[in-house]
Formats: structure tokens, C-alpha cells, sequence
């Protein structure tokens, strides 16, 4: 017992003093990470190096444009971090086009290509950041990293930046990707909230495009973003818009690679962007803009899908939320902030009132004329404010010893009848505007739907929907792409693939197909099987059907039972399947076996029978549309009571999907 309580009470030993150094210092680097860099703040929307952005652009605000360099400068008073983060947060802000004006080179976020050097580019704040992200009196300050000054820990932002900017941040285990929204469908649902309505809100993309949200969850899920293409003509498409966070030199450089791979054609593709993207592909001998518009989805960037995770800052905390609830926080927070303005608005119109009829009544009532024979400020202030007592119930408050001092500050000039009457407009305006502030506090939230109106009808025009939303069906690449590959069955060796050499001066089998085709196979014995396009692959030399699965294909069937040696016919479609599981479509037998077999419809066949002395007649003619399409296991129906001979494809002109199957052995057979 003795060595097991002091092994208990052991000091821990230097390792585990290390572990616990390293988890302690990872936490604090951790939290640091998240709530400092890379995760955005739900209250302003922003993350720390765009807020000290945003707040140095205010400081140093007179109306003009700043170099940039000297903005960056400024900001690392309050950014502890090196220049280049605060320059390529400051473009990436400029150029959403919202709260920062430009003038010069930012680059372009269509192309990918980047701003000029700090040194020559100019910005300032836009009329829209100046109303509505500022206000002192509503901002918490706190030390900058080296206490020389001080910045905010939240702007009271009127607007919900969150959802109108987006962000993306990677942090340590975990990373946010917050989609951008159109400020006035923003500002729209605030109000529907207001008026308590339910809201629905779906990004707006600045490279426009169109934008399928079937599988969007409010702010997380799965998008899909295609390119908008024009067709100029038979040969030419010109993509116009580009799929969200997409820029053309990736996207061309998407589809070089999948012209490369063979997937699709082209002649060549130019990138004209400046203001507006404009990409045009031209294609080659032999392909047209309506078919390659399929395999431009099917195979590039033009099509992408793009997962947001809605992942915030709220009380100091990370969490999941989702876009319609991020608007209500934001909304209610908005509400709470005019109130406040409101009421701190309403306590300076009332002390400015206060003051100026305590001036009135001084001047008016000649108050002044009391003071004439006293010889010390005590005396003096002790006079005036006996004075003032009859008038206690005309004045908004008690009188202080501030209210004396201004009174004595009084130039003589103001007690001139032209100044009085000024003052009594003065305070009849402050009556009235009191009236005013105290009408919109009784109804805040009509007076938050009046202010969201009047943002929307003052900057409402200048952001337009850009991205367009619209449901469209997923590209079959199988269908879209190229049959570039020529499969070929030898049937002396048995092997098949695209590697295979065709049989000289004989019949086989061939097929053309693309790379991401999967190829079914009939073999004589009524044995089917599904499997990827082979380079060179041994299957047997009984193969008497390949082509690539395609769903709508009509199968036509006459086929000998072996056991009682009477042949059926039966139509079915391209079967279900499990790849490179083998199937059957009759019961194996040895004398089994496949008489006929053709694709498509219009499909007729002669049929000769054994001889028999008591029919009139030792032949047919069937039509395969005469029987219903069944499933590839059906029995199908019986031709006849007696065996079959020989059977012969009489369709006049059959379809080009039409294939016969070449049965060795049966003569008379045509393919």
C-alpha cells in the first residue's frame, strides 16, 4: 500500500509535462486561428483584418481617394500581421464591389489576374459603407495588439455583410464557406421578417452563371453552377457567365485538359474577358455547337458543384447556422441598434433643448440683470439659479453647475431681439424633432422597414441578380461523350477490345464507343454479361452481340429451348445489371441456343419449318412489333408445334441501330 500511494503521488514525469505543454499551446492556437483569421464574426460579418481594413479607411476618410500602400500602412497599427495579408484582404474586399471604391488596376476577378503593385492603385470608402457601418456611439472599443490605440471589436454594421460578401476561411479542424447573396433580396427579406412572413434566400454569384439549388440546405448542402453559353453559331460557342468561384483561366484550362484526353473536340478557344467574360470555343470539322454543349458540362468546369458550410462566430463561439437564421440574428440585432441610435439621438435633442431654453429664460426674463451688483462666481451662480426655480417645470431637467457656467459664457450680442427669435424657431424644431424620434421609438420596427426601404430604393439599382436560378438535369457523361474507341471482336482468338485487330476478308463483330461506355455482350448460348470497355480481353468465341448500354435499346429474340427443341421469340429492353455479373436470358441447356437476334423496331423475319405432310404451309412470316415488350427472363412465345430450320431476316430496310446476329452453323442466315 505504501508503494502504490507514492507512486500516486509521484510528480508527473518530463514527458507528460511536455504533452501538456503542447496541448495547452495547440488549444490557444487554435482558438486564436478561428476566431482571429479565418472564421467571420455573424454580429458585422467580417473577419478581424477586414474590420481594421474597413475602420482605418474610416479614420483616415476626407472624401478622397488613399493609396493603397498607405492604407495597408495604417492598417498594421492594428493588424498584427505582415502587409501582404492586409493588401490581398483589402482587393479581395474592393473587389465585391460594395464597400470599397477602386480606382486602378485591382486585377480581375473574372480572369484570376492580379492588382498592380499597392503603390499605384487608389481607394476609399463607397456612400453605402459610410451610412451604414459606422456609428461611435454604438461601437465597442477595446486596446490594438501593441495598446498604442485602440479598435473595434465588432462594427455595428446595418447590413447583413455576412450573407451579402461571403467569406472562406480554413482554420484548425474546421473551415467555413459562406456563399455571397444580392443585397436587395437580402434587404427584401429583412422586411418580410419584420412583417413576419417566412424568408427563403438562394446565393447570387458575381460571375453570374446559372445555379441549380435542388439539394441547397439554407446555407450548406450542394449547389451545381454552370456556365452560360451562347451559341454565335453552328461552329462557335461563347461562354458569357462562369460558374461560381470560377475564373476563366481555369475553366480553359478544363477544357484544354478534356480536349487533350480525348473526351471532347475543338479547333481552339480564346479568351476575350475585360469587363464581361467572354470565352469562345471553336470547334472542328465535324462537330456542332448544339452537340458539344452536353460534353462541355459532361467533361469541364463548366459545370461545378460547390458545397457551402455556413460555419460563424457568434458569442465568441464557432458554430453551424443556417442562412435564413443568420438573417434573423442580423435583423433583430439591426433593430436593437436603431433603437439605440434612436434613444441616444433623443437624449441629445433633449439636453440641446434644455440648453436652449434655459437661454431663452435667462435672456428673455432678463435674469441677467441680477448678476449686475454681485461680486464673486459663487455669488453669482448661487443668484442665477434661485432665478431659475420658478421655471423648474419648464426646463427637461434639474439645473447643473454646467448649465451656469454656459449661461455666463452668453455673448451680449445674444440678447438682441433678432437672436431671440431665432432661438424660439430653434426650439420649436427640436420640439418637433423630438416628437419624431419619439413617434419611430413607440413603432421600431416600422421605423427598421422604413430604413431598409429607403436603402433599397437609394442603392437597390446598383446590384442586380447576376446569378440565374434554374433546375436542370444532371448530364449523362456516358451519353455526352465521344465514341472515339472502335471495339473489335476477333472471333478466331476469342479476344475483344480496342486494341484488337480486325479479322481480314471475315464477318465480326465491332462497335464504337467512348472510354466511359460499359459494353454488353450476348453469347449464342443465351449467356449476357456487362463490362468496361477492355483494351484486350479473351471472351470466348460463342460472342455474338457488343454494343454499349444504352437504356432505350429493343432487344428481338427467337431462340431454340434445347430440351424440347421448339424455338420462342420475345422482345425485351437493355437489362439491368450488376458489372461483369454474369446472366442468363434461357435456361442453359446444351442443344440451347440463339437463332435470331436483331435490335430495333420494324423488324421482320421469315420462318421455315420441318416438313410435315398434313400442313399447308412449311413457313412463316413474324413481325417482332406484334409482341409485347417483356422483361429479358420471360419465356417468351412458342413459334410453333414443330422445330425450326432456318430463319430469315426479311426486313426491307432495317434501321441503322438494327444489328443481326452471324450464327455459325445456320445457313441461310442474313446479318
Amino acid at each position: 500500500m505504501t508503494d502504490i500511494a507514492t507512486s500516486n503521488c509521484a510528480s508527473p514525469s518530463p514527458q507528460s509535462r511536455l504533452h501538456r505543454l503542447f496541448d495547452r499551446n495547440f488549444l490557444d492556437y487554435t482558438a486564436y486561428v478561428i476566431r482571429e483569421r479565418a472564421i467571420p464574426d455573424i454580429d458585422d460579418g467580417l473577419k478581424p483584418v477586414q474590420r481594421r481594413i474597413l475602420q482605418t479607411l474610416h479614420n483616415i476618410d476626407d472624401g478622397r481617394y488613399h493609396k493603397v500602400a498607405n492604407v495597408v500602412g495604417e492598417t498594421m497599427k492594428l493588424h498584427p500581421h505582415g502587409d501582404q495579408s492586409i493588401f490581398a484582404a483589402l482587393v479581395n474586399l474592393a473587389n465585391k464591389d460594395c464597400l470599397i471604391d477602386r480606382q486602378g488596376n485591382f486585377g480581375n476577378v473574372h480572369t484570376g489576374d492580379q492588382a498592380s503593385a499597392a503603390r499605384y492603385i487608389e481607394c476609399r470608402l463607397t456612400p453605402l459603407a459610410r451610412e451604414t457601418l459606422f456609428n461611435r456611439d454604438l461601437t465597442e472599443f477595446v486596446d490594438s495588439y501593441d495598446g498604442r490605440t485602440q479598435e473595434p471589436v465588432a462594427l455595428p454594421a446595418k447590413l447583413p455583410l455576412l450573407l451579402l460578401l461571403g467569406a472562406e476561411g480554413i482554420a484548425v479542424g474546421m473551415a467555413t464557406r459562406i456563399l455571397p447573396h444580392n443585397f436587395c433580396e437580402l434587404l427584401e427579406a429583412q422586411i418580410a421578417y419584420l412583417e413576419g412572413h417566412d424568408v427563403t434566400l438562394y446565393p447570387d454569384f458575381p460571375g453570374g452563371g446559372i445555379v441549380d439549388v435542388s439539394n441547397y440546405e439554407s446555407g450548406n448542402g450542394r449547389l451545381r453552377c454552370r456556365a452560360r453559353m451562347n451559341l454565335s453559331d453552328d461552329k462557335t460557342i461563347t461562354i458569357t457567365e462562369l460558374p461560381g468561384g470560377l475564373t476563366t483561366e481555369a475553366l480553359i484550362e478544363s477544357v484544354e485538359r478534356a480536349a487533350k484526353a480525348g473526351k471532347i473536340k475543338i479547333a481552339s478557344i480564346n479568351d476575350y474577358t475585360a469587363e464581361r467574360v467572354e470565352v469562345e470555343i471553336k470547334l472542328p470539322r465535324g462537330v456542332y455547337a448544339q452537340d458539344a454543349v452536353d460534353a462541355l458540362y459532361a467533361f469541364t468546369d463548366c459545370e461545378v458543384s460547390v458545397s457551402p458550410n455556413l460555419v460563424v462566430i457568434k458569442d465568441n463561439m464557432p458554430c453551424i447556422m443556417g442562412v435564413e437564421e443568420v438573417l434573423r440574428h442580423n435583423t433583430d440585432k439591426l433593430r436593437r441598434d436603431l433603437e439605440q441610435e434612436l434613444r441616444i439621438e433623443r437624449g441629445r435633442l433633449l439636453e440641446t433643448l434644455h440648453a436652449r431654453k434655459l437661454e431663452q429664460i435667462f435672456i428673455e426674463e432678463r435674469l441677467y440683470k441680477q448678476i449686475e451688483e454681485e461680486t464673486s462666481l459663487q455669488a453669482i451662480s448661487s443668484s442665477i439659479r434661485n432665478a431659475l426655480l420658478p421655471f423648474a417645470d419648464t426646463l427637461i431637467r434639474k439645473v447643473s453647475k454646467e448649465d451656469l457656467e454656459r449661461l455666463l459664457e452668453i455673448k451680449i450680442k445674444r440678447i438682441s431681439r433678432y437672436d431671440l427669435n431665432k432661438q424660439r424657431k430653434e426650439v420649436r424644431a427640436l420640439e418637433q424633432s423630438i416628437t419624431v424620434v419619439d413617434t419611430h421609438l413607440a413603432d421600431v420596427t416600422g421605423y427598421t422597414k422604413k430604413y431598409l426601404q429607403g436603402l433599397l430604393d437609394k442603392y437597390g439599382a446598383l446590384f442586380p441578380r447576376r446569378s440565374e436560378l434554374k433546375e436542370f438535369d444532371q448530364v449523362d457523361a456516358r451519353e455526352a461523350a465521344l465514341s472515339n474507341l472502335q471495339l473489335v471482336y476477333h472471333r478466331e482468338s476469342g479476344f475483344l477490345g480496342y486494341k484488337v485487330a480486325a479479322e481480314d476478308g471475315k464477318d465480326g463483330l465491332a462497335a464504337a464507343c467512348s472510354e466511359l461506355d460499359r459494353i454488353l455482350l450476348i453469347f449464342r448460348d443465351g449467356l449476357y454479361k456487362v463490362i468496361n470497355v477492355p483494351d484486350k480481353l479473351f471472351v470466348d468465341s460463342e460472342l455474338i452481340w457488343l454494343g454499349p448500354v444504352r437504356k432505350e435499346l429493343v432487344f428481338n429474340l427467337i431462340y431454340r429451348a434445347g430440351a424440347l427443341n421448339l424455338s420462342y421469340v420475345k422482345r425485351f429492353r437493355t437489362p439491368k445489371f450488376i458489372l461483369n455479373k454474369e446472366y442468363r436470358l434461357f435456361e442453359e441447356h446444351k442443344r440451347s441456343v440463339i437463332q435470331l437476334l436483331t435490335v430495333g423496331e420494324k423488324v421482320r423475319a421469315r420462318i421455315s419449318l420441318a416438313p410435315s405432310a398434313r400442313a399447308r404451309s412449311n413457313a412463316l412470316e413474324i413481325d417482332f412489333d406484334d409482341y409485347l415488350i417483356k422483361g429479358e427472363a420471360a419465356q417468351g412465345k412458342r413459334i410453333s408445334e414443330r422445330a425450326v430450320r432456318k430463319i430469315t431476316d426479311i426486313t426491307g430496310q432495317p434501321r441503322k441501330e438494327a444489328v443481326v446476329a452471324v450464327l455459325p452453323g445456320m445457313a441461310g442466315e442474313k446479318s
